[in-house]
């Protein structure tokens, strides 16, 4: 009882309408949803000539660092790692693509940090994050509904690559595929009859599942120590003289701009499912948690990773009722653990995720009866953003064609002047960016 006192007075569980047992099962759904950065992000970075083992434990320890972050800053239940599209930024564009040293490319990433760190404790990132427009907001929140399923249906090889149409069907009653769409029913009837934890035991008997026809690999132990001499290949081995050059700063920019709302886009978007916007449509202690991302990919950059950013997946735990820095805590047990049960956490391939990122990206997907389906000037901007996500593979990239589409079809409708003007500095420094990248 006087532990339960103590998580409900740290996190107030009680004034969130929520529980102990809630926020763990939704701290490990989240988890489940999101492990695959462990193996994937290591993979990806040793193509840039990272050793394999030290990113490991770089990713785990950065996520940690992050997550505790926004838990105990924010009392928010977002999780952070390294961020996926900008590992592939850092390894394929800017290591391999512009020759810079993957130490050089850990130092840009530090001192974005400290950029953002110094921006998070003014204004200015609070500023630009809630002066989003409300129509923007539930176009990013639907949209990013649309990219999580998107997401779930490219890991369970249900739709996959087509020289021909870009996308296309996959083999849908074999490997994956199967076992995926085997997985979506069954969470789906859990979830449908409101059975407490059901995307965690829709990806648990997902997992079980895959055994039946190899999808799932074969158990081969549960304990493997962590080598934590590679570690030290990458521990404080940023570059900072490199990053001090002319010719650094428009990858310097490119880094924060993708960062910037990338982390802006999951806040709004996972906020708005949370239902953690005021009356404004605002996100309360928006600084505290941009303060939470700039500390993880600060950290990040120091124990050898990419940028860490704020988690769509995130989404997961709260369609399982996660309303608090708990959920974050678990999470954050859950990667530490994870260095030591490497084996156990490799076992759950993607396809038995994939039924829960389809499940939440439906549930976000229902924020679109919130827009003012009667004015044309709100739709437009939110449907362009909402279709980029998924169609681009990037949640900047629709948060950027909204900000352009805004303002501009306010403007030659006679309601400029309703609009905020960060929204039209945004606008032009939206299409500068795309003229220049």
């Amino acid at each position: 009882m006087e532990e339960k006192s103590f998580l409900n007075n740290t996190f107030k569980l009680q004034e969130n309408n929520t529980d102990v047992k809630t926020e763990v099962v939704a701290g490990f759904t989240t988890f489940m949803t999101m492990a695959y950065i462990i193996f994937v992000n290591p993979a990806i970075l040793s193509d840039a000539g990272m050793p394999f083992n030290g990113v490991f434990i770089a990713t785990i320890l950065g996520a940690v660092l992050g997550t505790l972050a926004m838990a105990y800053l924010t009392n928010y239940p977002f999780a952070l790692a390294s961020g996926m599209g900008l590992n592939a930024f850092f390894a394929y564009s800017v290591v391999i693509g512009m020759g810079v040293t993957w130490q050089a490319a850990l130092g840009l990433v530090f001192i974005e940090g400290i950029i953002f760190i110094i921006l998070s404790v003014t204004p200015v990132r609070e500023m630009i994050v809630n002066s989003i427009p409300m129509a923007l907001k539930t176009g990013i929140s639907a949209g990013i509904g649309l990219f999580i399923a998107f997401i779930g249906l490219q890991n369970a090889g249900i739709v996959v690559n087509s020289d021909a149409t870009l996308v296309a069907m996959g083999s849908i009653f074999s490997g994956p595929a199967l076992i995926a769409l085997l997985g979506l029913i069954i969470t789906g009837i859990l979830h449908s009859r409101k059975i407490k934890g059901a995307l965690l035991w829709g990806i648990l008997i997902s997992t079980a599942l895959g055994w039946t026809n190899g999808v799932t690999p074969a158990f081969s132990g549960i304990v493997a120590m962590p080598q934590f001499s590679d570690w030290s290949q990458v521990l404080f081995k940023l570059d900072l003289r490199s990053v001090l050059n002319v010719g650094m700063i428009g990858v310097l920019m490119s880094f924060l701009f993708v960062d910037m709302f990338d982390t802006a886009g999951t806040l709004v978007g996972v906020s708005q499912q949370a239902d953690y916007l005021d009356e404004n449509g605002d996100l309360p202690k928006a600084s505290k948690a941009l303060l939470a991302d700039a500390i993880g990919t600060t950290g990040g950059a120091l124990f050898g990773t990419s940028t860490v950013t704020t988690y769509v997946e995130s989404a997961s735990g709260v369609a399982e009722g996660g309303r608090t820095g708990l959920t974050g805590v678990v999470v954050a047990i859950l990667f530490f653990l994870s260095l030591f049960f490497r084996p156990l956490i490799g076992i759950v391939p993607s396809a038995a995720t994939a039924p829960a990122l389809i499940i939440v990206g439906t549930m976000m997907m229902s924020n679109i009866t919130k827009l003012d389906w009667d004015d044309f000037t709100e739709i437009l901007p939110a449907f362009v953003a909402l279709l980029a996500m998924p169609l681009t593979y990037s949640i900047s990239n629709g948060i950027a064609l909204g900000f352009i589409v805004y303002p501009v079809i306010k403007l030659f409708t006679g309601q400029g002047k309703k609009v905020h003007w960060l929204v039209y500095v945004l606008g032009v420094l939206f299409v500068l960016y795309f003229v220049t990248v």
